[in-house]
């Protein structure tokens, strides 16, 4: 049976969409623990707020878990298999990232693990973004 370029395409379009909505929802946060840790004020953060910190940045987590399912469940067109896997394992990383970070923060702030997990994130995204550019390259020119 031969996958549906039309579905595919969509799927893919909806989970990168998805994927940058949450982000930019869990955005503020992030800032917010970015900027104590630039300014050396990780203190001036309460336990409460960053509980509250972990519970959102898992919730979104727990959101980038199961659009990571679906990339997981499509099945692309043969010309794009490749880069296919590429997106896949750049979102496995950014996964993995996102956890990471919830890690860093959830037993007071660690900065080095913290910084890592961004790290991890950056690079991740700039696949993933490679990877897109790349599938809509290749799907545009049948």
């Amino acid at each position: 049976m031969k996958p549906n370029l039309g579905y595919y395409v969509q799927k893919i379009n909806d989970i990168v969409k998805d994927t940058e909505a949450i982000g930019e929802e869990m955005h503020p946060c992030y800032e917010e623990i970015r900027q104590a840790i630039d300014k050396e004020e990780t203190a001036a953060i309460t336990d409460e707020r960053r509980e509250e910190i972990c519970k959102i940045f898992q919730e979104g987590t727990t959101q980038y878990e199961a659009m990571l399912e679906t990339v997981r469940s499509l099945r692309p067109p043969a010309r794009v298999m490749g880069i296919h896997k590429k997106f896949e394992r750049a979102y496995v990383d950014y996964v993995a990232g996102c956890q990471e970070m919830i890690g860093s923060v959830t037993n007071g702030i660690d900065v080095t693990a913290f910084d890592a997990a961004e790290q991890k994130q950056d690079q991740a995204t700039e696949e993933i973004s490679f990877a897109i550019q790349r599938m809509t390259s290749m799907l545009l020119k049948r």
